[in-house]
């Protein structure tokens, strides 16, 4: 569940992840979701979701308008959705025991209940993203989320990048979108290895996605992954994903005052790309405005003025990215040359005799 908007989770579909369905001895049927190649205990495959059909009812747990609750048992209906007729009205907070997704519908919830809630799901998220953040910084890998709200330019905003630096750098990108493959298909027609997450009903990437995702995708030591979260300019804000830096795409036919309109992400954000800059002289778009609304929110944010369809200012992007994947490559082999003067240590004190 978002913490943002409650929209649904658990309908994550990675490219390269299979299914397979398994007949369980009480009858319920079970899908589990593999990537195959070894996991990280050796196995053959990991079992990475876990979607069960109960062919028998189970219990869920109510929370009242008045903070009561009760549990009852019923059916479910095969499909995605189900329905739970009662004669009075409550709330839904979903804890499957079996390990599914949960999720909470806000009315009925006390404020109390709701922030608990926000704090396990974001806590969870951010843990995965430290993993994240840790395999990104041992591979020397510069990993970008690019944010915006629909149609402000960011796949093709990728894929003029790709075309100035794949001939430098060893490229890679996660595509997110509700729904379709298009966005990765116009990614790997250029070259660019890709791989599309489809986030089902969900508005936004999470970190246990592109964990998925990396596992499929398997990033070269020292590239640079683009991550391409899904057009939205509320929910991403609050997900952590692992990456060295959120970039916010702010297209000119949308308006100078989305920065204040939208507050969390740019102030999540360490970049600001105004994209389609040669579109200025046909709207009404204010660029010392935005730039100033969007530093009134994250003070120091870097703005870079671009338009990808033309090429104009995109030296200066292809810099910016240029460095941050320097900075990547010379940490890892700082910290490499670290633990050789460590190992080289201790052997030289194994090697003393007493």
């Amino acid at each position: 569940m978002c913490t943002t908007c409650g929209c649904g989770s658990g309908q994550t579909r990675i490219e390269g992840e299979h299914e397979h369905t398994h007949v369980n001895p009480d009858g319920t049927v079970t899908t589990h979701r593999h990537a195959h190649g070894p996991d990280d205990e050796g196995r053959d495959h990991a079992h990475l979701e876990h979607h069960h059909h109960h062919g028998a009812g189970h219990g869920h747990e109510h929370v009242h308008a008045d903070g009561t609750r009760h549990a009852h048992p019923h059916e479910h209906a095969h499909g995605p959705a189900h329905d739970h007729p009662h004669d009075h009205p409550h709330e839904h907070a979903h804890g499957h025991a079996h390990g599914g997704p949960s999720h909470s519908h806000a009315p009925g919830l006390t404020p109390a209940q709701m922030v608990k809630i926000e704090r396990d799901i974001l806590g969870a998220n951010d843990a995965i993203a430290a993993r994240n953040r840790r395999r990104f910084a041992d591979a020397g890998i510069f990993a970008l989320n690019l944010v915006s709200s629909p149609g402000a330019g960011k796949t093709t905003l990728l894929v003029e990048t790709i075309r100035g630096l794949g001939s430098e750098l060893p490229l890679a990108v996660i595509e997110g979108d509700q729904q379709t493959s298009f966005d990765a298909d116009r990614i790997r027609a250029t070259g660019c290895r890709a791989i599309q997450v489809n986030t089902g009903k969900g508005c936004h990437l999470d970190a246990a996605q592109i964990e998925r995702a990396l596992a499929q995708l398997a990033p070269a030591d020292e590239s640079v992954l683009f991550i391409e979260n899904v057009g939205n300019l509320v929910c991403p804000s609050a997900f952590d994903l692992g990456e060295a830096h959120k970039v916010v795409v702010l297209s000119v036919t949308e308006g100078e005052d989305k920065p204040l309109k939208y507050p969390d992400m740019f102030a999540a954000s360490d970049v600001l790309v105004l994209n389609k800059v040669d579109l200025l002289p046909h709207v009404s778009f204010d660029v010392k405005r935005a730039i100033e609304y969007a530093r009134r929110v994250r003070p120091g944010i870097e703005v870079l003025q671009v338009s990808a369809t033309t090429g104009a200012g995109m030296a200066a992007w292809l810099d910016w990215v240029r460095e941050g994947s320097r900075r990547a490559r010379q940490a890892r082999q700082q910290t490499v040359e670290a633990l050789r003067r460590r190992i080289a240590e201790l052997e030289a004190q194994a090697a003393r005799p007493g």
